[in-house]
């Protein structure tokens, strides 16, 4: 399927120019364990980090993808969700909700939910986007939206740490264990708050939504703390290399 007009940006250029400093293959540090804890975080079999190049869309980090790791751009709703300013959310899928995209393609993944939000560098160009995605119809809550543009951000961030440590004069400077620790305690947070979730909800509705959102809270505040750990081991080793 060509790619429609419509799927691109009008400052794809600029986006395709900011993206390529992203596009490293290769295993990142904490990206495996981030994107299994989002999916759990949100009770989904799928979570993507995915990068939106020019005719694919890379998935730089999955957990519970059956399939290639790379796709036709028009084959996938993470080039819709680099359209948009805020979440992208298919709540029942049905092929008429997005006539952009390869419906076929879609429908032949099994999916019935999708909700994606853009991952945007420093200055603004969404390069892709994060993602959950289930093969049941399901709500997606304002609190899940504002947890999911959180770890959206924390993505970013994780992306950004990679292309400085790529750049980093050998040997790795001393202070990454401490920086390792601190993000991968916050990992641990996380993922301790998502079992929590799944195990302490109350039976009662009304004290259930509240449980939840008081839950989200905690994991939005744990995931914005992770954000700004990864933000100062940038800023440090961009010190060591001036």
């Amino acid at each position: 399927m060509p790619l429609p007009n419509a799927l691109l940006p009008l400052n794809e250029a600029d986006r395709l120019a900011a993206l390529r400093p992203y596009q490293v293959r290769g295993t990142a540090p904490f990206f495996e364990e981030f994107i299994r804890v989002a999916a759990k975080l949100f009770g989904v079999p799928i979570a993507v980090i995915s990068l939106v190049e020019a005719d694919t869309v890379w998935f730089k980090a999955e957990t519970g993808l059956e399939g290639p790791t790379e796709v036709p751009r028009s084959n996938s709703l993470c080039s819709v969700a680099i359209l948009q300013q805020e979440t992208t959310v298919f709540e029942a899928w049905q092929p008429h909700l997005c006539t952009l995209v390869n419906t076929d393609a879609v429908l032949q993944m099994g999916l019935a939910f999708y909700a994606g939000h853009p991952l945007r560098n420093a200055t603004g160009e969404a390069i892709g986007a994060l993602a959950i995605i289930d093969r049941q119809p399901r709500t997606f809550s304002e609190e899940e939206r504002a947890v999911l543009a959180t770890l959206a951000a924390v993505a970013m961030r994780l992306l950004e740490l990679q292309v400085v440590l790529e750049g980093a004069t050998l040997p790795v400077p001393a202070l990454w264990p401490d920086i390792y620790i601190s993000i991968a305690e916050s990992l641990t947070r996380l993922d301790t708050l998502t079992a929590l979730a799944e195990w302490e909800e109350s039976p009662d509705t009304v004290s259930a939504q509240a449980y939840r959102c008081s839950r989200y809270e905690e994991m939005a505040s744990v995931a914005a703390d992770m954000q700004r750990q990864i933000r100062t081991a940038i800023a440090r080793f961009g010190e060591q290399r001036k």
